[in-house]
């Protein structure tokens, strides 16, 4: 029997198309569709537990794959099957995730499960602006209980021009990329990175985005309506008491108001609460809290978080005591470290990054290899947020996701601003070694002064800051340097990244429904204020990037050879190279250029003098003489009919020099003219057709010596005597 299917297309207004369909496939997850653009094909399925866990937050899973069978190709590595995400793939999760999650309801425990499979790739579509609406689309087709639908789009600014998800070939010319995620009413989600942008055109980017998003919903609501799905199951839902609410609303709010409006360290905020919240909890009996202690540990939260947001409001002031637009203090240091090639300590108030760079040849470049995507990075941008730059003790497992996402974010910010013509394949990695908001924004201003130090000549140094809102509907402030505290408990976290001419990466979260883009703009202008203000402590430390790399970094020279001297210089089995890498202490790398089939030698040394010997060799391996010119040659070998010379601007060169080509005068013995170690000019005069042998000449080089005088009654020079007859007068 045939599936009865439904679909909706959307219309991208410029002769694309995006259909999503449901009915087909998967129909024993709670919902599933089928997302298509072009030959791009998303399957996005959503379950969700009938059980409620006894955990005290959502457990929602966010799973992204592509499938390499989806692109007509294997998996690399031994086991040729799909493993473990990659990053590019752990990035999508977040970007979804983090305006999905928002959505479901609050008091909703039970385990969700939304996974995207790329089925099949289209060269011409990036798929992960599909993700966010096939996520959505699910559940829409679905009873699980979820506010509004929702959606994501890349918007990309090509030569002055917005477009709505562009192709990964028109994203190469753009200037702007990033990835919105939003409801029909409001914007919820914003990341990507920018050319110097300003403020005014990065929120005129974000409102078109929104426009394309908005029809994205609505065929959302369609579909949902054409295959039927109006009812939402219930579920056991936790009943409030009012009159407990009351109590420790009563109990926390002043004293929590207090300890907000004092002004304090993490340390010692931390202390002042959790000694509030045991007095609240010796307010019950035993018998209440283990019946109502979730609710208590949630009224005391909800109490707390009015306090600390109503100081804000109406005080203006901060957790720490800083006014609103205030930066915490800051500190900085370059060249801590002294073996990396180049570290830095950035501090500001409780957070600090500690950064390093490392400089290596091509064959240190990231490996970029997904069904959609295949190339290599040659800066890339690591960071790693270890339990106790929080204060805490807890199992480490591998690479988190949120390391991930941070890390990211700080290499794109950086990215932009490396030379084209940058020799060395950079690796930044960032230890986050204290944390009390935003170690993301303090990784790129570390990351900034590492690569200045370590001699890269970034085109303009890079600073970034995290901002946040807090709004009660009718008065709203605007946070600069957000702490941790201010993050949970604010409207909007948003972190800009830029130079002092523009925005250069973003990742925006907001919370509250209906922000005006006035409030952003104004948000976007503050967060610039405060951009500057921590450049300037940048600069400050390092003013300009060092003019060469430390003595102790490598040093690298590229140089092209024509393709034809690649096998020479690799030599038998890599013999050549290998030797001379061996003697003169240095990396060689040779790629070939697929455009000009020219090979690309990559020299890396500590050593000048070992760099120098590298370029010597290559010289003489290359070395190919232009006939009519004059060399100077020293002699190696005597022979009986010659002298083997090598020329002395390409040792290992070696050309015979014949007897006959020493001297005008008959030479009878090659001593008679040179010797072994002697240094002579020559002239070259290319391959003799007849010997087919290269020749050089000496004699070529000195005066010819002039001819004797002809005899009386002879003509030496025609052969003939003057008496003698012409052949044809002869009888």
């Amino acid at each position: 029997m045939i599936p009865q299917t439904f679909k909706e297309v959307i219309d991208l207004g410029d002769g694309r198309e995006i259909s999503i369909e449901t009915g087909k496939l998967a129909k024993q997850a709670h919902g599933s569709v089928v997302v298509r653009m072009g030959d791009a094909m998303l399957l996005c399925t959503v379950v969700s537990s009938y059980t409620p866990t006894t955990m005290d937050f959502f457990p929602l899973t966010l799973d992204y794959r592509e499938k390499f069978a989806a692109a007509g190709r294997f998996p690399g590595g031994y086991f040729k099957r799909e493993a473990r995400p990659s990053s590019e793939e752990i990035l999508v999760m977040r970007l979804v995730d983090r305006v999905l999650r928002p959505l479901f309801p609050k008091d909703y425990k039970f385990e969700t499960q939304v996974m995207i499979q790329l089925m099949s790739h289209d060269p011409e579509v990036m798929p992960d602006a599909l993700a966010g609406l096939a996520a959505s689309a699910a559940i829409q087709v679905s009873d699980i209980p979820f506010e509004t639908p929702i959606s994501e789009v890349r918007v990309a600014r090509i030569d002055g021009e917005l477009v709505i998800n562009p192709s990964f070939e028109q994203l190469e010319k753009a200037d702007l990329d990033m990835m919105v995620g939003a409801s029909a009413d409001s914007v919820m989600m914003v990341e990507g990175e920018m050319d110097e942008i300003s403020e005014e055109e990065m929120a005129e980017a974000i409102k078109f985005a929104h426009e394309a998003i908005k029809v994205q919903c609505e065929a959302q609501t369609r579909l949902r309506k054409a295959a039927g799905k109006t009812e939402i199951r219930e579920y056991e839902v936790t009943e409030e008491d009012e009159d407990l609410k009351q109590k420790i609303y009563d109990a926390v709010y002043q004293k929590a108001y207090d300890v907000a409006k004092q002004g304090s360290t993490k340390h010692e905020r931390s202390e002042a609460i959790s000694n509030l919240k045991e007095e609240v909890l010796a307010m019950f009996s035993e018998e209440e809290l283990e019946e109502k202690q979730k609710l208590i540990s949630s009224y005391f939260s909800d109490a707390h978080k009015k306090a600390v947001r109503d100081v804000v409001l109406k005080e203006g002031i901060r957790l720490d005591g800083r006014k609103t637009t205030e930066i915490r203090p800051i500190w900085c240091e370059v060249d801590y470290l002294p073996s990396p090639h180049g570290s830095s300590i950035f501090t500001r108030g409780e957070t600090q990054a500690l950064a390093t760079v490392t400089l290596g040849t091509s064959r240190e470049a990231n490996q970029v290899d997904l069904p959609t995507q295949q190339g290599e990075e040659n800066f890339y941008l690591h960071y790693n947020f270890p339990p106790f730059s929080t204060g805490e003790a807890y199992p480490i497992r591998g690479t988190s996701r949120r390391e991930i996402g941070h890390g990211n974010l700080a290499q794109r910010a950086l990215k932009g601003m490396i030379p084209s013509d940058c020799p060395y394949t950079v690796r930044v990695v960032s230890e986050v070694l204290e944390s009390n908001g935003s170690s993301s924004m303090a990784t790129v201003c570390a990351g900034t002064m590492a690569l200045m130090d370590a001699g890269i000549q970034l085109k303009k140094p890079v600073s970034g800051i995290a901002m946040g809102l807090i709004s009660d509907g009718e008065d709203f402030a605007v946070l600069s340097d957000i702490l941790g505290d201010e993050d949970h408990l604010g409207d909007m976290d948003f972190k800009v990244t830029g130079t002092a001419d523009g925005i250069t990466a973003c990742q925006m979260d907001i919370k509250i429904k209906g922000l005006s883009y006035e409030i952003l703009v104004k948000a976007l202008k503050q967060a610039r204020d405060g951009r500057l203000h921590i450049l300037e402590k940048l600069t400050d430390t390092i003013a300009e990037p060092n003019a060469n790399v430390k003595a102790h970094s490598p040093k690298i020279i590229t140089r092209r050879i024509p393709g034809d001297y690649i096998g020479a210089l690799i030599g038998p089995g890599g013999k050549v190279i290998q030797e001379l890498q061996k003697e003169t202490k240095t990396e060689i790398v040779i790629n070939e250029d697929p455009v000009t089939e020219e090979g690309i030698v990559e020299i890396l040394g500590t050593s000048q003098e070992g760099i120098d010997k590298v370029l010597a060799k290559i010289d003489s391996i290359t070395f190919k003489p232009e006939k009519g010119s004059v060399y100077e040659v020293k002699v190696i070998k005597l022979l009986d009919f010659g002298a083997v010379v090598e020329y002395i601007e390409a040792p290992g060169n070696e050309v015979l020099l014949h007897i006959s080509e020493l001297a005008w005068e008959r030479t009878n013995n090659v001593t008679d003219v040179v010797n072994l170690g002697d240094v002579i000019d020559v002239k070259y005069f290319g391959v003799d057709p007849k010997t087919r042998k290269e020749k050089v000449s000496r004699k070529a080089l000195l005066p010819r010596p002039e001819r004797p005088e002809r005899k009386e009654g002879g003509d030496r020079e025609h052969g003939k005597r003057e008496d003698r007859k012409p052949r044809n007068d002869r009888k």
